[in-house]
């Protein structure tokens, strides 16, 4: 990290079809080795699916799951005195929705369904739900971040 000043926020344009900005976000961290048309088709694929499934209006569909995941405490190690604690914090809106991207595009990879496209729009419509891997890390993180309680006096 550097000691000068922090990276500035780089902005990234909307995609084409939905004109949504978390929409590229996704997209973009979905993407692997810069492939970003193969990236844009899995996501408008897994949308599709999603529309054929549920019926309902993908985007919507979408924004709800990534509400679902968006973990609002976190626990970030601290020393003091020789001893590392674990000490619960609230999370900043855009890691907030940094960590359930992140989330949402490591659980559908890890699902066991046959293209990536089935495996995201299966994920998002769980996490929609409020079910599936992705929630599942969230609520272990605030499960974390409530037996450390104790220790919140630590916060810096």
């Amino acid at each position: 990290m550097s000691r000068r000043h922090a990276a500035e926020k780089r902005q990234v344009l909307p995609d084409a079809k939905f004109k949504d900005l978390v929409v590229t976000k996704f997209m973009n961290a979905l993407m692997k080795d810069g492939k970003k048309s193969a990236a844009e088709r899995i996501v408008y694929g897994a949308f599709d699916i999603v529309q054929s499934k549920g019926g309902q209006d993908p985007l919507q569909v979408f924004h709800e799951a990534i509400s679902n995941v968006k973990p609002m405490v976190e626990v970030r190690s601290r020393r003091v005195g020789g001893a590392t604690y674990q000490v619960p914090v609230e999370v900043r809106a855009e890691r907030r929705q940094a960590l359930a991207i992140r989330w949402l595009v490591e659980t559908s990879r890890k699902r066991s369904e046959n293209t990536m496209m089935e495996r995201l729009s299966s994920e998002l419509l769980d996490a929609a739900n409020n079910r599936g891997a992705a929630v599942k890390k969230r609520e272990d993180t605030h499960r974390m971040a409530e037996a450390n309680k104790a220790f919140s006096h630590y916060r810096w």
